[in-house]
Formats: C-alpha cells, structure tokens, sequence
C-alpha cells in the first residue's frame, strides 16, 4: 500500500473512533530536504505516526507541535532551517541540510484532508486543494479548503467569493501544469495550492512470468497495476497477487478500448509473442499514453514500426518518442525482477522529466527548484 493510502487509512479509522489526531503537510521546501510538498506525517494521540516527511530528521519535533494543535483545536504553520552549513547542524545526525514549512491541522481539518484524498484515490483523476495556511482576513481562518476537480467543478469555500474566485484560477492552472506551490493572494492570504494525483496507473499488456515482478514492484510504489492478456487463465489474484486488476481480451487490438488506456496510462508490452506485440502496439498508438515499453531489442521495435507501415499504420515521430524499446534503463539488468527495476526505474525517470543517469553527476540539485516568483501576489 502507498503511503497516501496509509495515512488516508489511519485517518478515516481515528476519525471513526472519535480519536484526537493531527496531520502535517509539508507545504515549501528550500534547499536540499528529504521530502517535497505534499508529503504527510499523521499523529495520533496514542501509537505512532504514520508517514513521514523528513527521513526521521524532524518527525519528534512535528510530533510534539502536533499535539500542540490537538490540545489547541487550531492549525499551525511551523517552519525549521537546517541550512546552516557547519558542525552544529551535521553533530545532530541530520539528514538533510534545507529548511522546510509545515501545515498541522486538527482532527477535523484532517477528516477534510481525507475526503480530498479519497476523492482522487477512487476517480483515478488529479484534485487541487487550496488550503490557507496565513490570513489578515477575519473572514479567512486559517485552514480554509476549497477543492477543484479535473472536470472543473469546484467544492469549499475560503470565505470570500472573489478569493474564491482567484484560487480557483490559480488551482485549474497549477492542475493543468501538475505541480504545487504556494500563493499569496490580495488581502495577505498565503495558500498552499496542492495537485492531489491518483496512484499512477501502470498497464502491463501479457501475463508471462516476467510481469509478476513488475506488478509486485508497482504494488510497492503504490501504484495501479493492471494485467490485459487474451488467456484468461492468467488473469487472477493467486498469480499477482498486488494487482489492481485484470483486463480479459477477445483479442490484442482491443486493449486500448478495454483497458481504458489514456494520458494517465502508462504502458509495458511484455508477451514476447511478435504478432501479439504489434497488434497491441497498434492499438496503444490511438491512445495518449505518454510512455509504452516494449520488450527485446532495438531491431525487434523498429522492424514493429516497418511491419505496422507496410500495414498501413502510421507511427509519427511524437508516437516514436512515447516508445521506449528497449524497454529500461541502462542497469545492465539480469533477469526478471532486475528487469522490472529498470523498467519501474525508467517510468519514474519519464514521470518526471528526467533521463536517468548517477546523481553524482547531475549539474545542481538534486530536486528541481521552485518557480521563481511562486509566492507573488495574485489577484482576487
């Protein structure tokens, strides 16, 4: 299970009980930190935490404001620098050297979180969030929540209509980009706009012994994995057992409908059966799945590519850049479940914009840094 999905877990559990919870949210980082925005730590009044925002750096501290906020009945917004570059820092055990903000709220406030979270979890779909973490507007508490789904519709109120208005630009923006930040609008009220994304949604087109450890690495991560083959006898829990689900094909060319595969999909062919690949293939290419792996080498995807224009089926140059065959990064993989480490490996690189490769020798830092300008006052 993700770590989303234990804390949205713990939460509906406690909130059931009537138990006296707090969550935190990471909502800015800056410099060099284990964890980016978004990230959780739930804090129950009896029993440990669950998720974790630093890496074990700060969750004491986290804690013990978080009880703070469950005594009080009321969010804080915290903040700690570790960006001082010496011994007094390093003597702490610390594994990070960057300072970050945090958002704790109460129990109800964490019921609110939840439902938001649930949301995007059941309809495979990216929400925003906007929560206002600081206000000079009495109208405005802190901990004010309106969401904004895909579909445009929108859900809460932070108070005040024309505020209402301008986060829910600054929400349909930052969903369509797919990242958060913060935003401070008219009236001095700073917001964390958070883009709440569905577990990612991994296709895995043949049932052969080398998916099983492809779908127990994407259980894993948390992610959705769903098995499409035409021989049903394969398709079940016994076999992979963390698979969100199976797709029972009439034939290979129908997975793209049968499968639902779209923009959110992405897609590792995997029969090893040449035929089956290029029917499959075919069909994926209607899609926008913005990542398809085929299996074997080089030769074996472009002689795919020659057999589907002798046929009549078009592969652009923007479909040939969503192909990766073959399939991976360079880890000089061995066997199946190495395999399936570079494949899972490389669908991360992908996700974000990265081309794999030793950190040690990436220019800068590790993690991208914020827009300039991110906290810039905006209209409403």
């Amino acid at each position: 299970m993700s770590e989303i999905a234990d804390v949205l877990e713990a939460i509906e559990s406690l909130s059931a009980k009537g138990e006296r919870m707090a969550l935190a949210t990471i909502v800015a980082v800056r410099g060099s930190t284990y964890r980016r925005p978004g990230a959780r730590l739930l804090v129950p009044e009896e029993g440990a935490p669950i998720g974790n925002i630093s890496g074990g750096c700060l969750e004491g501290d986290v804690a013990d404001m978080a009880r703070i906020v469950m005594d009080e009945g009321r969010a804080r917004l915290a903040g700690w620098d570790l960006t001082a570059d010496d011994d007094a820092v390093w003597g702490l055990g610390l594994g990070c050297n960057g300072a970050i903000e945090v958002f704790i709220e109460p129990a109800d406030r964490a019921a609110e979180v939840a439902a938001a979270l649930r949301m995007a979890l059941e309809e495979e779909r990216p929400i925003c969030v906007v929560v206002v973490l600081e206000s000079d507007v009495a109208a405005v508490p802190s901990g004010a929540r309106l969401v904004v789904r895909s579909d445009g519709g929108v859900e809460g109120s932070l108070g005040e209509p024309a505020l209402d208005a301008a986060a829910t630009d600054a929400a349909r923006e930052l969903l369509g980009a797919g990242r958060s930040e913060i935003r401070t609008f008219v009236g001095g009220v700073r917001a964390f706009v958070e883009v709440l994304e569905p577990p990612l949604r991994l296709v895995i087109c043949g049932a052969g012994h080398d998916a099983i450890p492809l779908v127990r690495a994407a259980e894993v991560l948390g992610w959705n994995a769903i098995v499409a083959d035409d021989r049903p006898a394969f398709l079940n829990e016994e076999r992979f057992p963390g698979a969100h689900g199976f797709v029972a094909l009439e034939e290979p060319g129908d997975v793209a409908k049968a499968a639902r595969i779209d923009e959110r999909s992405f897609v590792v062919v995997m029969t090893h059966n040449f035929l089956k690949d290029e029917a499959y293939l075919a069909s994926i290419l209607t899609t926008d799945a913005p990542y398809v792996a085929m299996l074997g080498p080089a030769a074996r995807t472009q002689r795919l590519f020659m057999d589907l224009a002798e046929e009549g089926v078009a592969v652009p140059e923007e479909a040939r850049a969503r192909i990766h065959g073959p399939a991976g990064l360079d880890l000089g993989s061995e066997g199946p479940e190495e395999i399936a480490g570079a494949i899972v490996a490389e669908i991360v690189a992908v996700r974000h914009g990265r081309t794999g490769g030793f950190l040690r020798e990436r220019p800068g830092p590790i993690h991208d840094r914020p827009r300039p300008g991110t906290e810039a006052r905006v209209a409403g």
